[in-house]
């Protein structure tokens, strides 16, 4: 009987050393660009009823390059107020501090950019050839040396994990066809996606775009068009009757870790090896919500045609973007317990 009860040990914590949150990557910082629904260095502008639920800025331009808002300065000098922003208008030229505010915040979505762009170890490279038109994603990093063009939509799948980190290193343009959807299922969240673009970014009309786009260039948001996230653009945003709404939460990386208590038992008078109970739980590393422990799973995508795209691994999120070193160690850690419990058990035995 205890045989089996070690050994059952042994099987419990190798399958728990299987167990990590299916994260990806570590989320990407934001830092204070992370206050913006739309932040530029060129310019911002709109035409229609634009509707926009945060922040808006520019810098290092003028106010003068925020145009078709109707902005109204705020009697302190420091921001602007507009019919069409549920928020505030920020530029370089308003009173102190926001000249310092603004600087700091372009410096940050800099960072940011340069933070996508360089994540390495990607989960897949040139899927779909750059189409990814009818694909359901598992959380991760993709990288193409092309542009992304998305005709109808794709749907980023979290699998009941709302911590789940998306990154896109695109390295020409972002095309979101006209009436195209970005689907997201299983708990993913916006402000736990992150759409890294060299080129420009194109929003088709009447488009349903999710999560936080990082443009070095341009990005144009065609008519009627919502987005769940933030246009955070190194040259211009163009809006166009939009609806820009910012995420409540910020990003997380979250990753589950395993508690292993010991306690002893007597049988017939006998001290056996201590009995190993394992519990999972999980922590949280930056804000948002705490990710519920899952099982590292594959998933694969089927492309229009019938055929299936490279599977795609949920790890957890690290800086390496892998949680094999936690897997080994508990395997590690299992054999060690069973061996030396085993070889405990025979030598009392024998006594």
């Amino acid at each position: 009987m205890l045989y089996k009860n070690i050994f059952g040990v042994i099987a419990l914590v190798l399958l728990l050393s299987q167990v990590v949150s299916a994260v990806g990557p570590t989320a990407v910082n934001l830092g204070t660009a992370g206050n913006f629904a739309v932040l530029s260095k060129s310019g911002i502008s709109t035409t229609g009823t634009t509707s926009i639920i945060g922040d808006i800025g520019a810098s290092p331009v003028s106010s003068t390059a925020i145009t078709g808002f109707g902005l109204i300065l705020d009697s302190s000098g420091q921001f602007a107020t507009s019919s069409l922003v549920t928020g505030k208008a920020y530029a370089s030229d308003y009173n102190s501090p926001t000249p310092t505010t603004m600087t700091t915040a372009v410096s940050d979505m800099q960072t940011a950019y340069a933070d996508a762009a360089g994540r390495t170890n990607p989960t897949a490279t040139e899927l779909g050839a750059g189409n990814i038109d009818g694909m359901t994603l598992a959380p991760g990093l993709y990288k193409w040396s092309t542009g992304v063009t998305i005709p109808t939509g794709v749907t980023l799948n979290c699998q009941g994990n709302s911590s789940s980190v998306f990154i896109f290193q695109i390295a020409q343009s972002l095309n979101l066809g006209n009436g195209a959807i970005v689907t997201l299922s299983g708990g993913c969240q916006p402000q736990n996606i992150f759409w890294q673009v060299a080129g420009q970014v194109i929003l088709g009309t009447t488009a349903s775009f999710e999560g936080i786009i990082l443009s070095q260039t341009a990005i144009v948001v065609n008519t009627g068009s919502t987005v769940n996230g933030r246009l955070l653009a190194q040259t211009a945003v163009t809006l166009a009757a939009d609806t820009v709404t910012a995420p409540t939460g910020t990003g997380s990386t979250t990753t589950a870790t395993t508690t292993v208590a010991s306690s002893s038992t007597t049988v017939s008078g006998v001290s056996t090896a201590p009995t190993t109970t394992v519990a999972s739980s999980s922590t949280t590393v930056s804000g948002g919500s705490t990710a519920p422990t899952t099982t590292v799973a594959s998933s694969s995508t089927t492309v229009s045609g019938g055929s299936t795209a490279p599977p795609t691994k949920i790890v957890s999120g690290s800086g390496s973007n892998n949680v094999a070193l936690y897997s080994v160690a508990a395997i590690v850690a299992a054999v060690a317990i069973g061996a030396g419990a085993y070889y405990y058990l025979r030598v009392m035995k024998k006594k």
